[in-house]
């Protein structure tokens, strides 16, 4: 073998070997990690990704899925040309079209439900993807339709309401300036590579770690103290830490007499959970709930990390959260060097030291214009915060047609097994008279479309991101979109074009072109993109031909030198200008049951101790969701790699339980719950789940564990299902007995 095919094997960029070495991100997890890539390209394909040295978020590191990129973009499943549907629906039988025909086939149904039944008729929704969002939510709203939704339906948005009940805004740990760290129920070891990275590193500097979680995580392996709790029993043990608190002199007295409001009652409140009634509730050893709630209350600087939902996925979830939020408060944390910081939401919700007119661009014109949407009279404060509709409602509103009829979706990255009751969210979407999904891969929910599109990934198409580091990058494909795909956001400006939308004017005030296009009738979708990001990002005097100018990302410049107890001069963003022990929203829906002013702590709805005769027949408290290193959602189960890593459904079992059900690891097994749905899957006995608890992991389509969770099983306040805590029963099965376990597509 001579010097250039060595060269060449080990993939050696140069101009003799020709292979090249092109920056990018990787977006497989999102919105909080965004890794960095090098991705080395020869001969316009992507032969090697390693991560990149310079991103100061991810400084080089890629976890087992961005190690994977290439099996993904690459993968067999990819949508190659825009598909009409020529069968049954769920057949899966397609016939390719061109690009012309497919939007002309959207715009004209979209259109013709318009007319027929209103612009809210239709629903636009946004699956896992961040960064067409704002596009997206902008062309739902210019269409008409007040029915714009994403997975932060049930996924994140719920921890920040908790946040913005307390505090008017959700605050982030100070990681690199605080000497004790309170993790609550996040395990970024699995989940958040560069935030893991950040905490081990903060272990390192001696600073203290509890870690709250009812599983050993690894992350609460490398806790000083570990608080093991009963799942969905946050909010006792939150409140009976701040009991402690409160009883030991250490809250923040100046604080809570200056800047809090309903403290006295939250006080009263708390009070009722001694650590003996903790202790019966959640499980954790009273004596180990004083320590943990002393360790955080006498910290010099003390922060939270919260996780995006593990608290809130459950029947309290919002009240839970609202709970653990308020210790930040209680002992004088808040917007604290070394403790919880508030800053601008950047780009796309995630802060990075500057601000955007992201808002005012995604919202062009205001709800009271447009019906109601989605969830607005089931879940009002939700509706009230958010500025999305509730998909969770969706189901009901199909099947019901109150308050109006739902007939069309055009979907990006719809994945109908996220939601509780899948099947009966796949019903509901069956009834629709047209249906449009964008995806990069050909998928189980894709079957049930009209019309798919080809979307490309984050290495075929430009996007911008904003990082914690004050870091932003404007990305470049470093690869052709693979076969006829197009970025979601050149759909989106696709649509708007066909449909004659207007999208050069935003307000009265400011009527500069926005993401329009080119005079000559010609559209340049680049152009646009860029057009509509510059009038976004003017304010803080960034430009795409800046960022272009560093392909591998740039610091922001002349960020505003951190400024801390910001409440002082301008109060907080709440009704009573204060932070919020009692929330004066909470309070006017409190005839309502689940809501109330105080975060109040009510059992599951489900569980051992709301419900004992069920629990006699479903003994186990089943938990579906939590992260797997190598998967987010059903994404990777395409990637040969990373599916290998844990090719079978599979329920995480205590080996107490398995010794008391007489079932062994491996054996397959039956889950069920008071729904009458039961999968069939194999046992995985674990010490990383508690006695009493099952674990399983979603989205693997022989065994959905999401068809087990009842459709209405949801949080009164966000709508947030409660995936964390529902009763169920395992029994063993004979081999021949388990259905055959196929593989993910």
């Amino acid at each position: 073998m001579d010097k250039l095919q060595k060269l060449k094997k080990a993939k050696i960029p140069g101009e003799a070997t020709g292979i090249e070495v092109r920056k990018s991100i990787c977006t497989i997890c999102d919105p909080t990690t965004q890794c960095g890539l090098d991705c080395y390209v020869k001969d316009g394909r992507i032969i090697k990704v390693e991560g990149s040295l310079e991103n100061p978020h991810s400084a080089g590191t890629l976890c087992a899925k961005g190690a994977a990129q290439r099996q993904w973009v690459y993968s067999e499943d990819r949508v190659r040309t825009p598909l009409k549907r020529v069968g049954p629906r769920g057949s899966g039988r397609f016939e390719p079209i061109s690009w012309t025909e497919a939007l002309d086939t959207i715009a004209e149904n979209l259109q013709k439900l318009k007319k027929e039944s209103g612009p809210e008729s239709v629903v636009f929704y946004c699956g896992y993807p961040k960064q067409l969002r704002p596009f997206l939510q902008r062309l739902a709203f210019q269409y008409g339709s007040p029915n714009y939704c994403t997975e932060s339906s049930a996924c994140h948005t719920a921890m920040a309401m908790g946040w913005r009940l307390d505090y008017g805004t959700p605050a982030a740990p100070d990681l690199a300036n605080t000497s004790c760290l309170l993790v609550w129920t996040a395990n970024p070891l699995h989940s958040n590579t560069p935030t893991a990275r950040r905490i081990l590193d903060a272990k390192e500097r001696g600073v203290k770690i509890i870690v709250v979680d009812p599983r050993k995580s690894p992350t609460a392996g490398v806790a000083d103290i570990h608080l093991q709790l009963r799942p969905g029993t946050d909010g006792a043990l939150a409140l009976a830490m701040g009991n402690v608190i409160i009883a030991e002199g250490l809250h923040d007295k100046e604080f809570v007499a200056q800047y809090a409001h309903g403290f006295e009652d939250y006080k009263a409140y708390a009070a009722t959970f001694t650590l003996e009634r903790a202790e019966q509730i959640t499980g954790v050893p009273a004596a180990l709930i004083r320590e943990a709630a002393i360790m955080y209350a006498t910290a010099k600087s003390a922060a939270m990390q919260p996780s995006a939902a593990p608290v809130v996925h459950n029947t309290n979830g919002v009240q839970n959260q609202r709970a653990a939020a308020a210790l930040v408060g209680l002992t004088g944390n808040f917007d604290v060097p070394g403790g919880n910081v508030v800053g601008p939401a950047a780009w796309l919700e995630f802060g990075s030291g500057f601000v955007t007119r992201e808002h005012p661009y995604k919202m062009p014109r205001p709800w009271s214009d447009m019906p109601p949407r989605l969830g607005a009279q089931r879940f009002p404060v939700w509706t009230e915060m958010i500025d999305q509709a509730q998909a969770m409602d969706f189901p009901r509103q199909v099947n019901s047609g109150d308050p109006y009829p739902l007939r069309g979706m055009v979907a990006f990255g719809l994945n109908y097994r996220m939601f509780p009751d899948s099947k009966g969210w796949l019903a509901a979407l069956e009834k629709l008279d047209f249906i449009a999904v964008i995806d990069p891969m050909f998928t189980d929910s894709g079957k049930y479309a009209d019309i798919i599109l080809p979307a490309a990934t984050s290495v075929e198409r430009t996007e911008v991101r904003a990082y914690p580091q004050k870091y932003v990058v404007y990305t470049e494909p470093v690869i052709e979109p693979v076969a006829e795909a197009r970025s979601d956001t050149d759909i989106i400006f696709g649509l708007a074009e066909k449909l004659g939308l207007d999208y050069q004017t935003l307000d009265a005030e400011h009527t500069a072109k926005l993401g329009g296009f080119l005079p000559n009738g010609a559209p340049d979708f680049g152009a646009a993109f860029d057009a509509a990001l510059d009038w976004m990002f003017q304010p803080n005097g960034m430009t795409m031909a800046q960022l272009k100018a560093h392909p591998g990302g740039m610091f922001v410049p002349d960020p505003p030198a951190p400024a801390f107890k910001k409440y002082q001069a301008k109060g907080f963003p709440t009704a009573t200008g204060k932070m919020e022990f009692v929330s004066s929203l909470m309070e006017k829906y409190s005839d309502r049951p689940g809501i109330a002013g105080l975060p109040e702590y009510n059992e599951p709805w489900m569980s051992p101790v709301s419900t004992p005769d069920l629990a006699a027949d479903y003994p186990l408290v089943l938990g579906t969701g939590s992260r797997l290193p190598m998967f987010v959602h059903s994404r990777m189960f395409r990637a040969p790699w990373t599916r290998s890593l844990r090719r079978d459904a599979m329920a995480d079992l205590n080996p107490a339980d398995g010794a008391r059900f007489g079932i062994a690891h491996g054996d397959m097994v039956e889950l069920s719950t008071p729904t009458g749905v039961a999968i069939q899957v194999k046992a995985n006995l674990t010490e990383l789940v508690p006695a009493g608890v099952v674990q399983m992991y979603h989205d693997y389509p022989e065994a959905d564990a999401n068809s087990l969770i009842p459709g209405d099983y949801l949080d009164p306040v966000s709508g947030f299902p409660g995936y964390k805590s529902l009763l169920c029963a395992v029994k063993k099965i004979a081999p021949s007995a388990a259905g055959a376990q196929g593989v993910a597509r």
